[in-house]
């Protein structure tokens, strides 16, 4: 973790820029260790550990504004570094708009880095061996294998069709961030984080010899919520759902969308709220605040000051406060993200410089359900939509992000009357982002609780789909 001795280089650095003719000055510490165990078919394939130590320096000088950053953290190499960084910025254009933000919007009670309970001491005791011990319980190759019959094809209880297991690739991920930020204010801000991870992916072949793969991760910051136990058998269980696609007539049906896979059509609408996208003429919620975009009842909060959860943050990179608050209110955008120069660029009110944790509440035609709504899982929304097509992945695509008009390959399973009947791949989905949203079905209460993005399942209403 960041020493006394490192927060105090920090500061010096800060002294330095000032003492050598900045006007002002931001420093950003950074600490981390990541370490992995990789297993592939049941034996040890790879060991990681890579640690990263550099410090980010934000200089204003002459109304001018320039970047820099170093791993050396010696002070006597600092001062040298910081007087050329000062006499490169000078030799930038002015530009009026770079600046600090005001000291009051500056977070006040990021003082340990613990505040959000994100830390787990127990990293601390972490080794090599608790690493692979943990990567090897993550496999079921040998169990499997040993399952087979003399082709090599495995049979699960159930309707299951027969398969042949390729491979299997097991990761372990323990990993340590620790970031410490200062400037020339006075604002002092600290967020420390571990994360515990487990990852895995199965790769089989049907007796036609097609092939499938699935995954599945688990993340936390606490070790003692992650759960190992199921991630092999859960990615196992998703390739071996895709066996035996069938062709699919284009046309327009119901969509929904897995909660693991929701997020790709959920981030086009914070890039198309970013003040930059806007002032750059790259927005298609340009001209939005205060409007109803979205269906009656719709609401993204970004919960960014949850206690315990992995994307909560108590400020930005500026060191800007953030706050919980409403993003998409009963379908009305409420705000931009507008850091400090785009305000003064644009002549807005600065808020928060992007998203931290954004929660989609949950929604069910028209209607925004209580927080204490409970069950409306994907099998529920599926039995409310009756029938469509359920989309698990996304194959490449994109969204235009001046129109919102996108286009973006899927796969998934076509499913009837509320049950899934078969797989389906190769599809494309065409559309506007404004027109799509507008069809919003419902919005569940299924998310992860160990992604940083709060996402449901999400169902529509006629999405244009292409076989």
């Amino acid at each position: 973790m960041i020493s006394n001795n490192e927060i105090h280089i920090a500061k010096f650095c800060i002294e330095s820029a000032l003492r050598q003719g900045a006007s002002a000055a931001r420093a950003s510490l950074t600490k981390s260790i990541i370490d992995s165990s990789m297993m592939l078919n049941g034996e040890l394939d790879k060991v990681t550990h890579s640690a990263d130590r550099s410090i980010y320096l934000y200089i204003y000088a002459d109304g001018r504004y320039g970047t820099f950053s170093t791993n050396r953290l010696v002070e006597n190499e600092l001062e040298d570094f910081i007087r050329k960084a000062i006499e490169m910025v000078k030799m930038l254009g002015e530009d009026e708009c770079r600046r600090l933000p005001d000291a009051e919007r500056t977070a006040a009670d990021a003082q340990t880095g613990q505040e959000l309970d994100l830390y787990d001491r127990c990293i601390r005791d972490s080794s090599s061996t608790g690493r692979l011990e943990r990567s090897r319980q993550l496999s079921r190759y040998g169990t499997l294998s040993t399952g087979s019959d003399e082709d090599g094809f495995i049979c699960m209880p159930g309707e299951t069709p027969a398969f042949r297991l390729i491979s299997e690739e097991c990761e372990y991920t323990e990993s340590l961030e620790d970031n410490y930020v200062c400037d020339s204010q006075g604002f002092e801000g600290r967020h420390t984080e571990t994360s515990f991870s487990a990852f895995s992916e199965m790769t089989i072949e049907d007796k036609d010899g097609n092939k499938y793969s699935g995954f599945w991760w688990e993340a936390t910051p606490k070790f003692s919520e992650l759960d190992l136990s199921e991630c092999s058998g859960k990615a196992l269980e998703k390739a071996v759902r895709q066996i035996g696609p069938r062709p699919r007539r284009g046309g327009r049906y119901r969509m929904v969308v897995d909660c693991n896979a929701a997020s790709r059509l959920v981030s086009p609408l914070f890039t198309a709220l970013n003040a930059s996208s806007i002032q750059q003429k790259m927005s298609f919620l340009d001209d939005s605040v205060g409007k109803r975009i979205f269906p009656k009842g719709f609401t993204i909060m970004d919960m960014a000051r949850t206690v315990g959860k992995a994307g909560s943050r108590l400020f930005d990179t500026e060191g800007v406060a953030t706050r919980d608050c409403p993003i998409i209110e009963d379908g009305v955008v409420k705000q931009y993200f507008v850091n400090t120069y785009m305000a003064g660029k644009m002549g807005l009110e600065p808020t928060i410089e992007d998203i931290s944790r954004p929660c989609i509440l949950p929604y069910l035609e028209g209607e925004a359900l209580p927080l204490a709504e409970k069950g409306l899982s994907l099998e529920g929304i599926l039995k409310h939509c009756g029938n469509g097509i359920l989309v698990t992945g996304f194959n490449g695509g994109n969204c235009n992000p001046a129109t919102g008009d996108f286009s973006f390959g899927v796969e998934g399973f076509a499913f009837s009357r509320g049950r899934v009947t078969h797989p389906v791949r190769e599809m494309l989905i065409t559309g506007n982002m404004i027109e799509l949203w507008n069809n919003l079905i419902a919005a569940g209460t299924d998310a992860r609780s160990s992604a940083r993005w709060q996402i449901p399942s999400l169902a529509f209403e006629g999405v244009s789909f292409s076989a």
